[in-house]
């Protein structure tokens, strides 16, 4: 009755890979005899039901986390304790546990999770650079460290990757890297000790892998150019500037592209045709900023493709055309004439051509970098006074091209350039002579001989008072050849009003005089059409009388034609009837021959078809025989042979000796030492029997004879042969 019932505590069931935070309520000593103070938090792992204590709380249930090769934990200390594989960690320290050192890890109570760290895998063509890498448990601040593929690594906690991963530079035939020295070092590729700062260039085909110690400042490609392309290339050590044209060539470490800067109106003009584009004015100076501005990005829309200036600036110079170029550094202008491909160098600029335009002439309304030679024409308005002070508005047109004798002449082909704009020089200078002639004119004479005053004011005289063919200006060799008189206007309206009505009254006359001679033409024209009417009649009504002649002729020639042609029809029909009913006959009788000799050919092929069936069922049937008489020799042949393997040789050996053996048996049995055998139709030679009884020593050498003796048994046979 003294106890109470606080609380009811459940079992905590603990699985595997997992564990139970407890906290102390107050100083305890635990299920496992550790003394635990107030507040102090502990791990119980033991897998199974934990019912805590009276002074124990759960906390939480803790899962482990599982490490793989393809993730590790990042912790961190959260006060100096000994962790789970026995390592002292300080307060604040973080440390990394991989798959290397346990699958599966629980976080203990002062250990902190920082983040799950996933592998980074290198393939054999990539490669990375840590910074401040760790190496034998300590951080290696303000070091780098490269890392070659293949390989699969956890970055250390305070470890970081410079770029991230990088591939490998594998470089072509016509491809570079220009690296930097950050950090003296060996270089061991070139068997070369590096500074910082130097600069070099790795050419392919390889592969390179920069170390720590160096920078890759770019990477460079070789570039490809025509024979009408370039570069332009500067040496960044003494700031020379070159032009490249029409090889494949590669910056080295010390170079780099140069861009070349034009003027404005230079790079506007460079997207223009010189010809189509040539009478084409340029806005007025004074135009507004804004409206500039404004033309400006409209050109700028228009040309989508925009220069690149560190490719070389290229010309084409029309035909008949010339271009100056003048070089800076060399202080010296060249002149090319088209159609030639203009390239500039690197301090060489063209000279910019501003020429008057416009009616009357305006200066610096066209700007243009050629120079075309002509022939062409231009245009321009003068106003003159006569000498009784008529004022008089002339438009001229003047055909004009430049004099070259000698293009490979310098000093000619300069005087080409010797005037800056030609047009408006050329324009003053004529609009001065022909004021000048036509001030001592009365307008009555300059309405009249007009065009050979301004001939002879601009032209001139020769030797024999005849107005010359051209005019030449010395200065450049321009040359005219002819002006065109387009119109003659008085600037006074009076007397332009007075003009008119003497030129509409002397148009009257004129018209009046033409309107007579008209009616006469016409009246005379009336009666030669009569008489050609009335001569046209009587040859049609001659004509006719012919036709109708023939017409009487044809009708007779009918007439009879018709009376004959029934009694010939006739004939024919009859003629051709016959000639029918024998061209039949004759069809019928090829007809049945051919069916005749059809029959004969079918019965000559059916015998022929017959004998030949009957001859190759003989052949067959003599085929078959033969064989089987040689199958049947065969199956003698080898029914003998199977008969005497079976009876073997030695049977037949005996088989064949028994007779005379069975003789020899007898004889030996008869006791018989010697005997002769012999028939009734064989003499016997006595006298040679006898010799050969006694054993004589001579015996006849032409006597043919066989003798078998035989030791077991004592006797002798001789037999003649």
């Amino acid at each position: 009755k003294e106890v109470s019932v606080e609380e009811q505590i459940r079992a905590t069931v603990i699985g595997s890979n997992q564990a139970i935070r407890l906290c102390a309520k107050k100083e305890i000593t635990d299920r496992t005899g550790q003394h635990r103070v107030t507040g102090e938090e502990w791990l119980v792992k033991k897998t199974g039901a934990y019912l805590p204590l009276a002074y124990e709380t759960v906390v939480s249930v803790e899962n482990a986390h599982v490490l793989t090769d393809k993730k590790a934990l990042q912790l961190r200390a959260l006060k100096t304790f000994t962790d789970d594989f026995g390592k002292e960690r300080m307060n604040g320290e973080e440390w990394l546990i991989t798959y290397l050192d346990t699958e599966t890890h629980i976080l203990s109570v002062y250990e902190q999770l920082v983040a799950v760290v996933d592998v980074i895998t290198l393939n054999s063509r990539q490669y990375c650079v840590i910074i401040d890498p760790v190496e034998d448990g300590k951080q290696q601040l303000g070091k780098k460290k490269l890392i070659l593929g293949e390989k699969s690594f956890f970055l250390q906690p305070g470890e970081k990757l410079e770029n991230g991963i990088q591939d490998v530079f594998i470089l072509g035939a016509d491809e570079g890297v220009i690296l930097k020295c950050i950090e003296a070092f060996e270089d061991q590729q070139a068997n070369i000790k590096r500074n910082p700062g130097d600069r070099w260039m790795i050419r392919g085909p390889t592969e390179y892998i920069p170390p720590t110690q160096v920078e890759v400042v770019t990477r460079r490609k070789a570039l490809p150019l025509d024979e009408n392309e370039g570069i332009y290339v500067r040496d960044i050590k003494t700031g020379r500037v070159r032009a490249v044209i029409g090889e494949t060539y590669m910056l080295t470490q010390d170079e780099e592209l140069w861009q070349k800067e034009l003027p404005k109106q230079v790079e506007d003009l460079l997207t223009r045709d010189a010809l189509v584009d040539r009478n084409i004015p340029t806005r007025n100076r004074t135009t507004d900023k804004n409206q500039s501005q404004q033309e400006t990005t409209t050109n700028s829309k228009s040309n989508a493709v925009k220069r690149d200036k560190s490719k070389l600036v290229t010309y084409r110079v029309p035909h008949n055309a010339c271009v100056q170029i003048y070089d800076y550094k060399a202080k010296k202008a060249r002149i090319i004439f088209g159609p030639e491909l203009v390239m500039l160098g690197p301090d060489e600029q063209f000279t910019l051509l501003s020429l008057s335009g416009s009616v009357p002439k305006k200066p610096n309304q066209i700007q243009s970098l050629c120079l075309l030679l002509g022939p062409d024409f231009f245009t321009d308005v003068i106003v003159i006074e006569t000498a009784d002070h008529a004022r008089l508005s002339l438009q001229l047109s003047y055909n004009w091209h430049f004099q070259i004798t000698d293009i490979s002449d310098e000093k000619e082909a300069a005087k080409l350039f010797s005037v800056p704009d030609f047009v408006g020089d050329a324009a003053k200078a004529i609009a001065s002579r022909i004021r000048g002639a036509v001030a001592g004119t009365q307008f009555d004479d300059f309405h009249k001989n007009s065009a050979q005053i301004i001939r002879a004011a601009v032209f001139g005289l020769d030797a024999n008072q005849q107005i010359r063919q051209h005019f030449i200006f010395p200065q450049n060799n321009l040359v005219l050849t002819s002006i065109d008189i387009q119109s003659v206007e008085p600037v006074d309206q009076r007397t332009r009003d007075a003009l008119q009505k003497s030129v509409q009254l002397a148009i009257e006359i004129t018209t009046n005089s033409q309107e007579a001679a008209a009616k006469h033409e016409a009246s005379r024209r009336e009666q030669e059409a009569k008489g050609l009417l009335e001569r046209q009649r009587i040859r049609d009504e001659a004509e006719a009388e012919d036709v109708r002649k023939q017409l009487l002729q044809l009708q007779a020639l009918s007439a009879a034609v018709e009376s004959t042609g029934q009694a010939k029809a006739e004939a024919q029909s009859r003629a051709e009837s016959h000639r029918i009913e024998g061209e039949a006959a004759v069809e019928q009788a090829r007809l049945r021959a051919e069916a005749t000799r059809i029959e004969a050919e079918a019965e000559l092929s059916r015998l022929k078809l017959a004998r030949e069936a009957e001859i190759k069922f003989l052949r067959e049937q003599n085929e078959l025989e033969i064989n089987k008489k040689a199958e049947m020799s065969k199956i003698e042949t080898e029914k003998f042979t199977l008969q005497v393997e079976a009876i073997g040789a030695s049977t037949i050996q005996a088989i064949a000796t028994s007779g005379p053996d069975t003789q020899v048996k007898l004889l030996q049995a008869l006791g018989l030492q010697s005997m002769l055998v012999t028939d009734g139709n064989t003499p016997i030679n006595l006298m040679g029997f006898g010799q050969g009884l006694l054993g004589g020593l001579t015996g006849n050498t032409n006597k043919k004879s066989r003798t078998t003796t035989n030791t077991s048994s004592n006797y002798r046979i001789e037999e003649n042969d």
